[in-house]
């Protein structure tokens, strides 16, 4: 039997968001009309990240042509393309003085090259205003193209971020407009570039201990570098349920586990999610 979503063990209890930097930053990101993953995904880090003046930008509007059954962000017909977003998300990181951004996006399969021109412009944007800034980017997958990601990568982020969400068997139901090898190949592609790679999964969708470790696998034989292991949260009743809470002693478990095969960072935590703590990549790039 699924669980319901509201039935929560105290490990993923978490604050109510407050504090003067909190509001402060919901204030920037609302007067430069910007867009976070961290509101529009339902993040239930928000507070704790956004304390400490971080945020995760989320480029080319808040509406995606996809519509995974596990995903907050809103489904439907997206609006032009914002080409003044680069520079005002730039502003916002330079505001902020932030030493270690990230720049994700909704997926924008209507576009020809599903906006990697959106997410180099914002690249440069960036480090044009804050050199020492350092970026990672968390993109789609942009339905496969090596031009787009090569766009992408030519902009030179410190992280290229893709998630591989689940584990193959639940694609169909998870993400059926997504597809597990092609987004392997775009991190394998990604590495042999020489860019620093990383990914994430949900866990507590129903998959196996076993298939959790054969995604692993998959991963190290391209040497992704970085892996990222929460819990999936139901944000609604119309969303994939829950099918089991993930212990925090199991992600332990498998936090060793990663480092073990070779991963240089691993952060597997029942809240972590992917561009949870994201700046402690610097120690590793």
């Amino acid at each position: 039997m699924s669980l319901n979503y509201k039935r929560r063990p105290h490990w993923l209890k978490v604050k109510v968001p407050a504090g003067d930097r909190f509001f402060s930053l919901r204030q920037m990101v609302h007067q430069n009309q910007l867009h976070t993953v961290c509101q529009s995904a339902h993040c239930p880090n928000i507070g704790e990240c956004w304390g400490r003046g971080t945020a995760t930008f989320m480029i080319l509007g808040d509406i995606c042509t996809r519509n995974c059954r596990f995903c907050a962000v809103q489904p439907g017909v997206p609006l032009p393309v914002d080409t003044d977003e680069p520079r005002r998300v730039a502003e916002a990181v330079a505001q902020l003085e932030l030493k270690y951004a990230v720049i994700t996006s909704v997926t924008r399969d209507d576009l020809s090259d599903g906006g990697a021109h959106l997410f180099a412009s914002t690249i440069q944007e960036i480090h044009k205003r804050l050199p020492s800034c350092e970026i990672e980017v968390l993109i789609p997958d942009f339905q496969g193209s090596a031009d787009a990601l090569q766009l992408v990568l030519d902009a030179h982020p410190t992280v290229l971020n893709h998630n591989l969400e689940t584990v193959p068997r639940l694609y169909p139901l998870a993400r059926p407009q997504a597809n597990y090898v092609r987004s392997l190949e775009l991190l394998n592609r990604a590495k042999k570039y020489g860019a620093t790679t990383k990914t994430g999964l949900m866990l507590g969708l129903g998959e196996t201990l076993d298939e959790v470790n054969t995604v692993m696998t998959d991963l190290r034989k391209i040497d992704c570098d970085i892996l990222t292991l929460g819990q999936y949260m139901q944000p609604g009743k119309e969303y994939l349920p829950i099918e089991r809470f993930v212990t925090p002693e199991e992600f332990q478990q498998l936090k060793i586990k990663g480092l073990q095969m070779g991963f240089k960072l691993v952060e597997s935590a029942p809240l972590v999610r992917s561009s949870y703590h994201a700046d402690e990549a610097m120690g590793i790039v």
